[in-house]
């Protein structure tokens, strides 16, 4: 189908898992599809701005975060897990929309109990491209978020979607 570039901006108020910090990294999945993020030393509040990128063969499989404390002599922290769907992101990119004025709002997937969005989710027409801003609330942790934006890269000759 294509490409999906997951850019991952930044952790806000992440848990605390060595004696007055952490030092995270953010490991995504998607079926056998394993990438992660650099380590952040000694930080709660992390900015990494890597673009993590996704193959994408099936669109109705969930997309997993895992957020992880770097420890040197024994296992990673678990600092807390979400995930989250693209369908309402690739309903948007079937629209073929083009021509918009950069910063229109094409849709928006509010949080609810079946996703992990701590705030409004908006699908957004920016500089010629499709993009949505997410906050993922992070599950089984007392506290975080996880700030990222999704793009759409269309593989020359492929069916797209």
């Amino acid at each position: 189908m294509g490409l999906l570039r997951i850019h991952i901006q930044k952790g806000v108020n992440l848990a605390v898992r060595d004696v007055t910090s952490s030092d995270p990294y953010v490991v995504i999945k998607m079926a056998k599809q394993k990438l992660k993020t650099r380590v952040v030393n000694k930080s709660l509040d992390p900015e990494w701005n890597e673009d993590l990128t996704l193959s994408i063969s099936d669109p109705t499989l969930p997309i997993k975060l895992f957020v992880y404390d770097k420890d040197t002599f024994s296992l990673d922290d678990k600092m807390g897990d979400a995930e989250f769907e693209i369908g309402t992101f690739l309903e948007a990119l079937r629209m073929r929309l083009g021509g918009l004025p950069s910063g229109t709002i094409v849709t928006r997937v509010q949080p609810n109990r079946e996703n992990c969005l701590a705030e409004e989710s908006c699908i957004v027409w920016s500089d010629g491209k499709l993009v949505q801003n997410m906050c993922l609330r992070l599950r089984n942790v007392e506290t975080g978020e996880i700030e990222l934006q999704l793009e759409w890269i269309d593989i020359p000759g492929s069916r797209g979607v």
